[in-house]
Formats: structure tokens, sequence, C-alpha cells
């Protein structure tokens, strides 16, 4: 990475590689800290080092009060890159939190729409699932105004996406768009809630606070207690010993136990104390 940040010497880095799969990163856990955080943090410190004027990550909705391991991931995720914020003033950090984003790779709509033109049945998790949306467009201008508007230190920036969307609301729409009737012409499936899958996502946490910045519907998350740098770096320490041991017995919810709760032991955690 250092090679390639000196070589091309970006003024912007958009970090937007990540596993984002929920069941593959919770059968590959260790894959997924290591993409994920790991690699996140080497980006930011050789961004850092090579003097890029801004760095934005691109962060999901499942970061908050992350209940699997890609959650858990992309939560650290925004803690370096908030923390590489204040070691790093020369280079302007960011991060924005992404809901669900209409017709990209994996997405739901693409997927009721093959279902649909194969006949059916579309598939839903659960008659009471909620997700929120946003267009492609949104998400291309979010990410461009999040290196601008920001102070630089790391802040999490969230669009205001309007009220969650009820996937069985948005199955039968799709559906009745197609000209068939729901449950008549196409059948409607309920599918199991994959382990840790949320039926409400959530864009904010508990302990943040939403406050409006300068842009149009975009708002930054706040969180109430600043992140303790130490409780970072000795975080991040555990997980590259837990990648090393690379023993997965039972590490999704080891490593979702150590990140949900930012400034607990970790190693209290990481030795199953």
């Amino acid at each position: 990475m250092l090679e390639v940040m000196q070589r091309f010497k970006p003024s912007v880095v958009f970090h937007a590689a990540a596993y984002k799969h929920v069941p593959l990163m919770e059968a590959n856990p260790l894959e997924a800290v290591r993409n994920n955080a790991i690699a996140t943090r080497i980006t930011a410190e050789t961004a850092a080092a090579s003097k890029v004027e801004r760095f934005v990550l691109i962060s999901t909705d499942k970061a908050v009060n992350p209940k699997t391991v890609m959650g858990a991931s992309k939560a650290m995720a925004e803690f370096i890159v908030e923390n590489a914020g204040h070691s790093h003033p020369g280079t302007r950090f960011a991060s924005v939190r992404f809901g669900n984003v209409l017709a990209s790779s994996g997405s739901v709509v693409p997927i009721f729409r093959n279902q649909i033109e194969r006949g059916g049945p579309v598939t839903v998790t659960h008659p009471e699932m909620t997700r929120y949306f946003m267009t492609i467009p949104e998400a291309v201008q979010m990410v461009i105004r999040a290196g601008d508007i920001g102070a630089g230190k790391g802040e999490v920036f969230v669009l205001d996406m309007g009220e969650p969307v009820k996937i069985l609301d948005l199955a039968h729409n799709m559906i009745r768009l197609a000209g068939y009737e729901p449950e008549e012409d196409i059948a409607v499936e309920f599918t199991q809630p994959r382990a840790g899958e949320k039926l409400h996502e959530e864009l904010f946490g508990a302990s943040e606070e939403l406050q409006p910045t300068a842009a149009r519907r975009i708002n930054r998350a706040v969180r109430a207690k600043a992140l303790d740098p130490a409780w970072v770096d000795s975080t991040l320490v555990s997980l590259e010993e837990l990648v090393m041991a690379g023993d997965e017995a039972n590490l999704a919810e080891r490593v979702v136990e150590l990140i949900a709760s930012p400034g607990s032991d970790a190693a209290a955690v990481v030795s199953g104390e």
C-alpha cells in the first residue's frame, strides 16, 4: 500500500474495499477482521505517511450496535479512522455510514427482480423487516461531500434517508409494478433471519448524537464520549492476535464482544475471562 500511495501520490483516497456479505463473514471471521479492520488501519496509516489530503471510509449501518462479525469489523474501521483523524492532522479523515444502496451488487431490488422474472417465489426474510435505502447518485454525492464538510477528525456522516422501508411492502410493490398480483400470480415466501441479522437497522448508536451539517440531508454522528486512543490501539492488537492464532472457534462472537463496547477491557474478552 505504501508503494502504491507514494508512486501515484493521490490527493484523495476513498476506502471502499471491504467484505460485506454477512453469512460469508460469519463463516470466515478471520478474513472479515483482516480485510475490514486491519487493512483499514494499514490504508489509513499509509495515506497519512504519503501526505494524502483527504481519506474517506465507506462504512455501513451494520456498524451501529453490531451483532455480526461484519458489522463489528466495520465498526472497528470507523474507530480506526477516527483515531487516525486525531493522530495525523495532515490528512483529513472521515467516514460515511451507508444504508442499503438501491440496485447495487447484492442489494434486494435486483434479487427481487430476478425472482419475479422467473415467476417467483419472492423470498422475504421476515414480514416485519425494515431497511434504509439510498440511491447510487445519493451515495456518490455523500462520499464526495464527506471529504469536504468535516473537520477532518474522523467524523462519521450519515445521509437522511427518510423513513425505513418495509421489505415486504417493497416486494409487493415490485410484483405489482411488473404487472402481477402478490400471492395470486407471484408467491411471497418468508425465510428466517440469518445469524445476527437485525429486523430493523439503526443509523445512529445509543451513545451518538445526530448533528446537522452545512450539506443538505447529511448529518454527523457525534459520540457522547470520545474514543480512547489507547483502547483502539489495544483492541487492534487483540484482533491481530486473534487473526494470527487462526483459531476460528467462536471467533465471530468474540470479535463482536470485543468491539461492541468501545472502552471495555479487550484483554479480558480475548482471554475469555
